[in-house]
């Protein structure tokens, strides 16, 4: 409806000039009504009156995930001038040692069975300095993630350890290579 009074002024407006046009302009247009302020508040068409919105419930928190402490975490190793790996295990609060890291594990957890696979290990990792007397070097103090290692990754020019897994008990891993 509104559209074809527009179109009609228009096509006044082209044939007769611009008496024809604002003639037209001075027709009475429909509007809209505005959107009530109240957002939950809804307009009933037949009362007019605003009637409360349907109470929807709040969302449901955020899942809290548990771990559970762990005493042994499985490591592996990358030396990267010879391209080979080993896998280990330490025990928590043990310091072990690859290459010429020294790695002591601070706390390993694992979260239970019935939730998504995760490990994480709290790692203190520092380079042995091969002249006597001199101080260890920090390498890398955090929690170091079996899943996605990148995220909180280590970095040294000759050595990659990242966390495989955390365990109950300790047995005899077989390391990928011989050392």
């Amino acid at each position: 409806m509104l559209v074809k009074k527009i179109v009609r002024a228009l096509l006044l407006g082209a044939c007769l000039g611009a008496a024809a046009v604002a003639a037209a302009q001075d027709a009475t247009v429909p509007t809209l009504p505005e959107p009530s302020s109240a957002p939950d508040a809804q307009q009933d068409p037949a009362a007019g009156a605003t009637a409360p919105a349907v109470q929807r419930p709040a969302p449901p928190p955020a899942p809290q995930r548990s771990f559970e402490a762990m005493p042994v975490v499985v490591l592996q190793g990358l030396d990267k001038v010879t391209a080979r790996t080993s896998t280990f295990e330490a025990k928590v609060g043990d310091v072990v040692q690859f290459g010429q890291l020294s790695i002591e594990v601070k706390s390993c957890r694992k979260a239970p069975p019935i939730d998504p696979p995760e490990s994480a290990a709290f790692l203190d990792i520092s380079e042995i300095p091969t002249t006597a007397g001199a101080a260890p070097v920090p390498v890398f103090v955090g929690w170091m993630f079996a899943s996605s290692p990148a995220l909180s990754a280590m970095e040294h020019p000759v050595y990659d350890i990242w966390v495989k897994d955390c365990k109950k008990s300790e047995t005899k891993a077989r390391s990928s290579s011989k050392q």
